[in-house]
């Protein structure tokens, strides 16, 4: 694949190749590769990681929506071929390759689209135990935050109520094809062992996303939309800014207004 390839599929796809050997294989370590046969790579470009996922005891498959990419994967990964998904990730079904089989999800993810994979990830948290890839540093690290932090937010609760997240390492620009303005980071999400919330989970996200729009405000400003009784209100835990809840305070946060009458 040549370098102008790697440029304009950059800036189609928000894509920035990672050309360094030894990062790509202290990704493909990141996972564990335990209790599940699939893993899926996002956006593996050149396959710089797929090769050290093809390594492994585990079924690869890889899902990329640039041609040339594509092409490239096809004459270089032989043994990939019919594994090769030609989609969008965020449109795509994907239980019509993996139906109700667990998988792992990896890559390195483009900027432009990190939050909404974490989100389609989440979405299918049932079949996804394990987690780990590239974002922007300053995404990573927010997803790993924790109550008290300036960078606490929707991303950090909603990850942190199924997923335990540990911010892994910083990978600088020069290892990129084209270099981005920023650091990367590597994280890894494990789900955890009991990751079934004891209230309603639509809920539950709709407490977390209304908190946050107005993070600076008190609970009790922030969420007037949900039409609490004064009783409820005068409850202290009103009196916090969402950046100061723990996941565990949004849980118990929403079986308040679950069971408010």
């Amino acid at each position: 694949m040549s370098k102008d390839h790697q440029v304009r599929a950059k800036k189609h796809l928000g894509q920035h190749f990672l050309t360094d050997e030894n990062i790509a294989e202290r990704i493909a370590n990141t996972l564990s590769y335990n209790g599940y046969d699939h893993v899926l790579e996002i956006g593996p470009g050149m396959g710089v990681l797929t090769k050290y996922l093809l390594k492994k005891d585990i079924t690869t498959h890889v899902i990329e929506i640039d041609t040339e990419s594509v092409a490239y994967l096809k004459n270089n990964y032989l043994n990939l071929a019919n594994r090769i998904i030609e989609k969008d990730f965020l449109k795509y079904n994907l239980k019509e390759v993996f139906e109700d089989q667990p998988f792992a999800i990896i890559g390195n993810f483009p900027y432009n689209i990190s939050s909404q994979i974490l989100f389609k990830t989440l979405e299918m948290r049932d079949q996804i135990p394990e987690f780990s890839g590239m974002f922007q540093k300053e995404v990573a690290l927010r997803i790993c935050s924790k109550e008290g932090s300036k960078v606490y937010g929707i991303l950090s609760v909603l990850t942190q109520a199924f997923y335990d997240a540990q911010y892994l390492f910083t990978v600088p620009p020069s290892v990129f094809n084209p270099p981005p303005k920023v650091d990367s980071g590597v994280l890894l999400l494990k789900r955890k062992d009991n990751y079934q919330l004891p209230c309603d989970e639509k809920l539950f996200f709709r407490v977390v996303k209304t908190g946050f729009q107005q993070r600076r405000k008190t609970l009790r400003n922030s969420l007037k939309s949900f039409d609490l009784s004064d009783k409820l209100k005068s409850n202290l835990i009103f009196d916090q800014r969402p950046e100061q809840l723990s996941v565990q305070e949004f849980i118990a946060l929403t079986q308040l207004i679950e069971n408010d009458n």
